[in-house]
């Protein structure tokens, strides 16, 4: 093998140059994904990227760490009524990125408060407490004037900027309307997002979350700070969630309290099971699942001569009928089941 090779191959094996560069490569398949597709698959995509975004957040929680979260959607609708209060009149005080920061911090903050609480429970008593959290923040909304009460906030997301219009027509030769600059946001956060996440978990501190995971009383013996390691996965999560969350109000244009019933955090906790609890991988794939799977279900129930209530009927119904048989015959999930078949075919298990 040649220098250069084994050159190249040592640097590979670098984990945040190799996550870099696959980010990269993702974000250069998108540009010219989104460049080629309706409004229509823009605005899926855009769905998918926040929820896999709030995903990604949730496996660092649960997967990782170990702590069980019934409430995610209470940060997602604490990111999406901070973007829309700055978005509510169209111009907001600072640029677009900055509406989505300001959201993460709000969220970080209140995932702090909750976190600090939350550290000093264990097992089923945090998924209670995130449980009752996630009935609360919606219950509040509605009783709140500068909230929208019941009908909630409508958003309006700024024009796209000439810049990035004219950049994006260079390299694909297609136009950028709103719903495609939205899509564009959601999977530019989505990649990042998921780089320093990934690089999160290869860290120490991912190390850490491993063993309070696994054994916290061991983890506790060997040194580790119980509280301030499980304080830290919470804020890590929330604002991942609070960056779903602002994302989420441009691509809906609307956050009401009914956007963010309990149902929500539920179906982020089944999409990191179905896809596989601790991989980032896992989430995206439990994402994609959520956004294409009620679609293509209602198209083919329509075809089959169902009406259209009908047909979208049967969404829920193949999701939970996927979810059965991922539990039963891949309990690992889809991603952690196929890297055993990978492992056992290799001789490594």
């Amino acid at each position: 093998m040649s220098t250069l090779a084994v050159r190249s191959a040592a640097l590979w094996r670098v984990p945040l140059l190799r996550h870099v560069v696959l980010g990269l490569v993702g974000l250069t398949v998108m540009l010219f994904v989104l460049g080629s597709l309706s409004p229509f698959r823009d605005a899926q995509l855009a769905t998918m990227a926040y929820l896999a975004i709030a995903a990604g957040g949730l496996t660092v929680l649960t997967g990782f760490s170990g702590q069980l979260s019934l409430g995610h959607g209470a940060f997602l609708a604490v990111g999406a009524y901070t973007t829309a209060v700055l978005l509510e009149d169209g111009d907001p005080p600072f640029p677009l990125v900055g509406v989505m920061v300001a959201a993460v911090v709000v969220t970080v903050a209140v995932g702090a408060v909750v976190g600090i609480a939350a550290a000093r429970l264990h097992g089923p008593y945090v998924a209670g407490a995130t449980l009752a959290l996630a009935v609360a923040v919606p219950s509040l909304a509605r009783y709140l004037d500068g909230l929208g009460q019941e009908q909630g906030l409508h958003v309006r997301v700024p024009d796209v900027p000439t810049w990035f219009d004219d950049t994006v027509w260079m390299i694909t030769g297609a136009d950028v309307d709103p719903t495609s600059y939205v899509a564009y946001l959601g999977w530019t956060a989505l990649v990042v997002t998921y780089v320093l996440l990934a690089n999160l978990m290869r860290s120490r501190v991912g190390r850490t979350w491993r063993a309070l995971s696994n054994d916290d009383v061991a983890a506790e013996i060997a040194g580790v700070r119980l509280g301030r390691a499980r304080v830290l996965a919470f804020v890590v999560s929330t604002a991942a969630a609070g960056l779903a969350g602002s994302l989420m109000a441009m691509a809906v244009r609307v956050t009401s309290p009914s956007g963010f019933s309990v149902d929500l955090s539920v179906t982020l906790l089944s999409a990191i099971v179905l896809g596989g609890l601790g991989t980032l991988s896992g989430a995206l794939i439990g994402s994609a699942l959520l956004t294409f799977l009620p679609q293509a279900v209602t198209s083919w129930g329509t075809s089959a001569g169902l009406s259209d209530v009908r047909a979208a009927e049967l969404a829920p119904v193949a999701y939970g009928l996927i979810m059965i048989a991922v539990v039963l015959l891949a309990p690992a999930g889809i991603v952690g089941s196929l890297r055993r078949v990978w492992w056992r075919r290799r001789g490594i298990a």
